[in-house]
């Protein structure tokens, strides 16, 4: 036996007692007639006291971080330490057994808030992992895991698991692409999320399911999004409406969020906010509610104005109640801000309205009276209020105007603190122009329209919406789901549209497409990510540290060095040839 007790449950009720003790040396402190050793394993730190001599020895050639067992008698603390809960007591040691010998040199400190560049981290991720921190974001992730599976046990969803290895298809990202052996030159793909299978399964008569899906997309990385794989919770339900799944998250976020929360949570239902509305009063599709601030189109204030730099523009405006308290350095910071590669703007017009009635600052001269009484009269400007322009074409203006507001609310502490703002973005346009100049799905291909086939055959595919729905909390996206278009003629109409006939669609659907013509209910369903869940609830900024072993940004895990070569047998066997 390696232990009796864990080195975080030992109190003053155990004084006396014979235990057996196993973890990691987290510190050792030589004071000459007495060594301690801080031993740590998941549960807790226990203090470990060598007084005998030839112990002591032995004490004094370990590594911290090395794994060792321990027999001892427990005795009172002299010296309490109130911050561990193990404080008031400590371990005599009569004998230590090295299990797992560490390397004298660490790649780095374990226990240190020392920054630690991030490639050194992950190269030696099992390491990173001993940190208390990141260790307890691991073991948070395991029982959030457990809550959602038992709500949505509660809420009669049946979990299945689906396949791993399926057929490409256009999800909104690059495929990972698995070669065949025995189908020479044809290939797998990892899902990009379990799509099809589910609207399978619909059809064949479960009525809800759910999975902890693993979802693959060989894609670029953000502070939100990890690169390569990711997990969310996936469901889908048989006779369902926007509104049925709109009242199942709207229970299980709640629920869940309050668990491991003491912030305020929003209760449903949820603010909605149609997909225009949300790029016109915040530029983005996935608004920070906690921002009170928000975008105004006011180009028809200039529609006579000199200003030559608003002239055949859109031009939207953020006023920022008390922004005149703000000195020239402020402006001059948030212009540098507008006008970086990573935002794109030509520039940043801004002007003050001070307490005394009178427009200073930035383009203040072409502030005429007439313009003045329409900031203060339509566009909520007030006195010791500032405001900030964005003059562009239509995207770029709301684009730019959005990353402004961001920043703007971020520098003035605006953003309300401690809470969880949800919303719905719903009516999502079906179709979009893409970077190619064509018409393509802007959003899931297999949604259903809003208005079915007569829409898809009477109006313009730039005005169809979708029966399409993100989940938004605090800025981040936090799910996406649809109503499912599960009417053969539909969906092969709606492919029709963004250029594709039905060959492709037989050819890349056909086991769901094929399943659609032997009675399909409707279908809905939607899926919350579970690394962005944990990343919201403890407040992590970079979604890897909430992540066991995550890729780097170049897609790669340096601790098991993949990817990799493979040898040219195993290329033979799969009948494919590298050229570089």
């Amino acid at each position: 036996m390696y232990r009796t007790k864990t080195c975080g449950e030992l109190n003053i009720s155990n004084v006396n007692e014979e235990v057996e003790l196993a973890g990691w040396i987290q510190k050792i402190r030589d004071l000459g007639a007495m060594v301690f050793i801080d031993l740590r394993d998941q549960f807790g730190i226990t203090q470990i006291v060598i007084n005998d001599e030839e112990l002591q020895k032995q004490a004094k050639e370990l590594t911290t971080e090395s794994c060792i067992h321990i027999s001892g008698k427990v005795v009172e603390r002299s010296n309490k330490n109130t911050k561990i809960p193990t404080g008031e007591i400590e371990v005599i040691a009569n004998e230590i057994e090295v299990l797992g010998k560490c390397k004298n040199v660490l790649p780095f400190e374990i226990n240190t808030d020392q920054e630690v560049r991030e490639d050194l981290r992950l190269e030696y991720r099992f390491l990173d992992l001993r940190n208390e921190k990141l260790h307890n974001n691991i073991l948070l992730r395991s029982k959030i895991l457990k809550t959602l599976r038992d709500k949505m046990d509660e809420l009669g969803f049946a979990e299945i698991q689906t396949p791993i290895l399926a057929n490409s298809s256009p999800e909104g990202a690059r495929d990972y692409l698995v070669p065949s052996r025995l189908n020479p030159g044809e290939f797998y793909a990892l899902p990009q999320a379990p799509q099809q299978f589910k609207q399978l399964l619909m059809v064949s008569g479960f009525d809800k399911y759910f999975q902890i899906a693993p979802c693959f997309r060989d894609e670029d990385p953000r502070a939100d999004r990890a690169p390569g794989e990711f997990y969310q919770l996936d469901f889908e339900m048989s006779f369902a409406t926007q509104e049925d799944v709109f009242k199942i998250l709207e229970e299980v976020v709640p629920y869940t969020f309050k668990k491991f929360t003491n912030w305020k949570v929003d209760e449903g239902p949820f603010v909605r906010i149609p997909y225009r509305e949300a790029m016109e009063k915040y530029g983005i599709d996935k608004p920070d509610l906690r921002n009170p601030l928000i975008i105004q189109d006011v180009t028809k204030c200039f529609a006579n104005s000199e200003f030559k730099a608003f002239e055949g523009k859109t031009i939207k405006a953020i006023v920022v109640p008390n922004g005149a308290e703000q000195g020239r350095k402020f402006f001059d910071k948030m212009t540098e801000f507008a006008t970086s590669d990573e935002v794109g703007a030509k520039g940043l017009a801004w002007t003050k309205y001070e307490e005394s009635g009178e427009i200073t600052g930035g383009i203040a001269k072409f502030i005429t009276e007439e313009i003045k009484e329409q900031l203060e009269n339509e566009f909520g400007m007030t006195k010791n209020s500032s405001v900030f322009f964005i003059a562009d074409e239509l995207k770029t203006a709301q684009k730019i105007a959005g990353l402004v507001r961001i920043e703007l609310g971020k520098r003035l502490e605006l953003l309300e603190k401690d809470v969880y703002r949800f919303c719905w973005i719903v009516d999502f346009p079906m179709y979009e122009i893409n970077d190619e100049e064509k018409l393509d799905f802007s959003h899931n291909p297999f949604s259903m329209p809003q208005g079915g086939m007569e829409a898809l055959e009477n109006q313009n595919p730039l005005e169809i919406l979708a029966y399409q729905y993100d989940l938004v909390c605090n800025g981040v996206e936090l799910a996406s789901g649809a109503v499912r278009n599960h009417v053969p003629e539909i969906m092969y109409r709606a492919f029709e549209i963004a250029g594709y006939d039905r060959s492709v669609v037989d050819n890349k659907f056909g086991g769901m497409i094929n399943a659609f013509k032997y009675g399909a209910p409707p279908h809905a369903g939607c899926a919350p990510g579970i690394d962005r869940t944990v990343m919201l609830l403890l407040d992590e900024p970079i979604i890897r540290d909430v992540i066991l072993f995550p890729l780097n940004g170049k897609a790669q895990d340096l601790m098991m060095q993949a990817p990799n070569t493979v040898t040219e047998q195993q290329l033979k066997d799969l009948h494919i040839e590298i050229k570089l």
